[in-house]
């Protein structure tokens, strides 16, 4: 089993998806800093994001299967792979919106 680097992830999980991931994280940062209260917002739309674009993974991988008549379980798994790379991408970016929406909690 080989080690993938954080650009052949990039890569694998779609260059556009994957792009519009890292601007909703830049966002965040952006938002963290000037407008507080919008830190959960953007962070569940950096969620929803990221399942909307693992639902269209599975599509693109769906459609394939259609078009071949017979597909190896190892690309059909390495599809299934890709899909998930977004999902967890928007995944983390929702952990740290809420990881800072927690730090910019006022204390009681």
């Amino acid at each position: 089993m080989t080690m993938t680097t954080l650009s052949e992830m990039f890569l694998e999980g779609n260059i556009l998806f994957m792009s519009a991931l890292t601007f909703l994280l830049a966002i965040l940062f952006l938002v963290a800093w000037k407008a507080p209260a919008w830190v959960r917002g953007v962070g569940f739309i950096a969620l929803a994001s990221g399942i909307l674009f693992g639902v269209l993974g599975i599509r693109q991988v769906f459609s394939y299967m259609q078009t071949v008549d017979e597909v190896a379980p190892s690309v059909l798994y390495g599809g299934y792979k890709c899909t998930t790379i977004p999902v967890v991408y928007g995944l983390i970016i929702f952990i740290i919106s809420l990881i800072i929406h927690l730090c910019q909690k006022p204390r009681i």
